[in-house]
């Protein structure tokens, strides 16, 4: 009977030395040992987008059920309430980015040119002025600043004070009645200031795009609010949060007036999306009026992008935002909010923007989102009131009726007579450029400060001493701090991953199978498996993990029959080099199928890099169990989105003993912010690759530091437009330097070539012998 050994290697076909016998068994047509036949005929990479598509639709559809069971309040007592959900609003406050300094003003400055006076309107009822005021500061500079309208009643004290907020496409103007675009019915801020309020109007950042041209001018179709929210995002920022901030800066001078009257916020469309969150984070906001926006947001991530908030759907919905204004009054308008049906592909020769679109709002939907609301505050005291248009008009007087009752005042019939300009207004045009810059500015600022902004964070880390060990411990927290926040952890599978396999090719120097790893979750992992020929019976070899870039499929790098111009057959070299090399299929293949991956699973907490991990995590635990690999030599070497993979996987999978970043490594803060570097990802389609605040915590130097001390190398051709070599240098500076304060620099290299985008093999095959203690081809073995 044959030895277990030798059956295992007869199956694999591998050569197998019997004392001075050597023999060529043939390939069999069985699977890998221990794994089950593999007969799936369907496309593996297209599969498991659509398995990780099907995971998070049903995350999306669990959700409000999750987020019941943590919604944990104690609704005794008024005081009881705002004490039990104080911690919630910190947390909305957060989500949306609400990290800067509002500046202390007197009040709002009064615009005005030779040509434009700040007086736009003088009525017997109520007059109009131009007029901004600080809103955001960087370094203790106002960068950002809220603009729009005051109308102030004449000749009499208002009643209370009101930020009307339009939608993001309506002018202020329009809303006051001094504009045409939105009905008499509707204009609530002239409503509201013939009913005797004081009422600011903030101007929104628009659905346009005539500003959206980075200075490196790439010509791109997104919307100004999309144009803000990509680099802001990776700073920790969105464009809801400024202007949110622009409201609760007028709360704070409000809270600060000697005249000091009750507080009232209310908008439509995204100004109803601003007037929810700005009253549910501050409680000095006594009313809050929201008109075209209340409703469920299990489908957020159809909506525009800019709206994307990272983590939101694990502990809020709109019926949990709203209960935060509890027990202040709460006005909900069941009208319609604006539909668009998102960016076009390209418009006027421009493209890039993500889709996304704002459908028609289900009114079952809203009453259900509302009911759930209540059931939330429980016994407290009523706070909800709900109004249905009659006339379908958006903010019509019954909703303005409900919203001025606790201010004790009706609302006023409506002036025949429109309030008319007295002079020449200001350029609502030109006022838009400056929303756009200002907020853009600002993000620029954060950039320059990001990199003093990571070495604060990354304090703790302990370098001084200079010994590996004292550095492991003090870096370990950062490690499972980037996996949980900025990788974020999937739930583990409760079942055994079921492994099957199926025989690809029969080269001279190896054999291959594609591999796929089921986990009980529904999640899968897939990948091309090269397993040299010259194989010994219990020999275990190093192995190599080759990851393919955007768009790519394991064959590009392990197949014999191709000769990818990126590739360039890395997988087989490295076979044929007698290591044992395993190509994952990583998920970002199929364009728009994946990327709205992303869109998904952010208001949910998670990333593109949750499934990644945990289809690394199990094909590793899989690649350490098999008997011809050696556990503690498991490399990991990836070109473009995956030197991307290289940076993020090694960093919380410690199995990878070392990692080679290709095509990828750079200053990654610049590269995704950069408005004047023309391959930079502001311009480009590529919405998804932003990460939530990244740019404060880890850079690609932090990142290297969760690898270290295990080798890393930099591969870089000096015609790759990724980024300059000025930046990769300069960022790889920085790991040298870690490295040597570690008294062991012989475990980092970079190599330059001259070469374009592609996998050089040449330092990095040498790097890969070294540190995998695996002699170059022609050495003994």
């Amino acid at each position: 009977m044959l030895s277990h050994t030798f059956r295992f290697f007869m199956t694999y076909g591998l050569s197998v030395s019997l004392g001075s016998l050597a023999l060529a068994i043939p390939l069999s047509a069985q699977p890998l040992p221990g794994t089950a036949p593999l007969d799936d005929p369907s496309d593996q990479a297209m599969a498991m987008v659509e398995s990780i598509d099907a995971y998070l639709m049903k995350a999306i559809a669990d959700a409000p059920a999750d987020r019941a069971k943590q919604w944990v309040v104690d609704t005794s007592s008024v005081e009881a309430y705002a004490k039990s959900v104080a911690e919630r609003r910190r947390q909305l406050a957060g989500i949306v980015g609400l990290s800067d300094a509002r500046p202390v003003f007197d009040g709002p400055e009064l615009i005005a040119t030779t040509k434009s006076p700040a007086l736009v309107v003088k009525s017997a009822a109520f007059e109009i002025q131009a007029v901004r005021w600080p809103a955001v500061s960087a370094n203790g500079i106002t960068t950002i600043w809220g603009e729009g309208l005051l109308l102030s009643p004449v000749g009499r004290k208002p009643i209370a004070t009101v930020i009307a907020i339009p939608d993001a496409d309506q002018t202020p103007e329009q809303i006051a009645g001094i504009a045409p675009g939105v009905a008499e019915g509707s204009q609530f801020a002239r409503r509201l200031a013939e009913s005797g309020c004081r009422v600011i109007v903030p101007a929104l950042v628009d659905r346009d795009d005539t500003f959206s041209t980075p200075l490196s001018g790439q010509k791109t179709n997104q919307p100004h609010r999309e144009y803000i929210y990509r680099p802001a995002f990776q700073m920790g920022r969105t464009v809801i949060g400024y202007e949110i901030q622009k409201v609760l800066a007028i709360v704070d001078w409000l809270s600060r007036e000697e005249l000091n009257p009750s507080v009232g916020v209310i908008g439509y469309g995204e100004g109803g999306l601003l007037a929810l969150y700005a009253g549910a984070i501050d409680e000095r906001i006594d009313t809050v009026g929201v008109s075209g926006y209340f409703g469920p947001r299990d489908g957020l991530w159809q909506e525009p992008i800019y709206r994307n908030l990272q983590g939101l759907l694990q502990t809020f919905g709109d019926a949990e935002i709203g209960s935060l204004i509890c027990p202040r009054k709460l006005v909900i308008d069941k009208a319609q909010g604006p539909q668009i049906a998102g960016p076009p592909a390209v418009r006027d020769g421009r493209r890039g923007a993500a889709p996304g679109k704002l459908l028609p709002i289900d009114p079952v939907a809203v009453g259900h989102e509302i009911a759930r609301m209540n059931k939330l505050t429980g016994d407290l005291p009523p706070f909800v009131h709900v109004v249905n248009p009659e006339d379908g008009q958006p903010v019509s007087e019954p909703v303005l009726k409900a919203f001025l009752r606790p201010f004790g005042v009706s609302v006023a019939p409506l002036d025949p007579a429109p309030p008319k300009p007295t002079g020449a207004a200001g350029d609502p045009r030109a006022r838009q450029k400056r929303l756009v810059e200002q907020m853009t500015a600002h993000t620029q600022q954060i950039v320059r400060d990001a990199e003093k902004a990571r070495a604060v964070f990354m304090q703790p880390v302990d370098l001084r001493s200079r010994e590996v060990g004292k550095f492991l411990t003090s870096v370990e927290p950062f490690r499972q701090r980037f996996d949980r926040e900025q990788m974020a952890i999937l739930p583990p599978s409760k079942d055994a991953p079921r492994v099957r396999s199926k025989r690809l090719y029969d080269e001279p120097k190896f054999v291959g199978y594609s591999v796929r790893i089921d986990s009980g979750n529904g999640i899968f992992a897939q990948g091309i498996l090269l397993l040299p020929k010259d194989l010994k019976p219990g020999e275990k070899r190093p192995v190599v993990v080759c990851q393919h870039g955007l768009d790519g499929r394991p064959e590009n790098l392990a197949d014999p029959k191709i000769d990818h111009r990126a590739y360039h057959q890395v997988g087989v070299k490295l076979a044929e080099r007698g290591f044992v090399v395993y190509c994952p299929q990583n998920p970002y293949i199929g364009e728009e199928k994946f990327r709205v991956l992303s869109r998904k699973a952010g208001p949910l907490g998670l990333t593109l890099w949750s499934f990644i991990v945990f289809q690394h995590r199990m094909t590793t635990d899989w690649l350490a169990g098999q008997p011809f690999v050696d556990k503690d030599r498991i490399a990991f070497y990836g070109l473009s989105y995956g030197g991307k993979t290289a940076m993020r996987i090694p960093a919380v999978i410690p199995r990878y003993c070392l990692s080679i970043c290709s095509g990828d490594f750079n200053e990654w803060t610049w590269k995704c912010t950069s408005l004047d570097f023309r391959s930079g990802y502001p311009g480009t389609h590529e919405y998804e690759i932003y990460e939530w605040n990244l740019g404060n915590t880890f850079g690609y130097a932090e990142m290297a530091a969760l690898i270290a001390p295990r080798p890393f190398m930099v591969e870089r051709g000096h015609r790759d437009g990724v980024a300059p070599d000025e930046w990769v240098a300069y960022e790889y500076a920085k790991v040298r330097r870690m490295y040597a304060d570690l008294k062991i620099p012989d475990r980092t290299e970079i190599e330059f070539f001259d070469g374009p985008h592609e996998i050089h093999g040449v330092g990095t095959f040498a790097f890969l012998h070294k540190h995998l203690n695996w002699p170059e081809p022609g050495g003994a073995k």
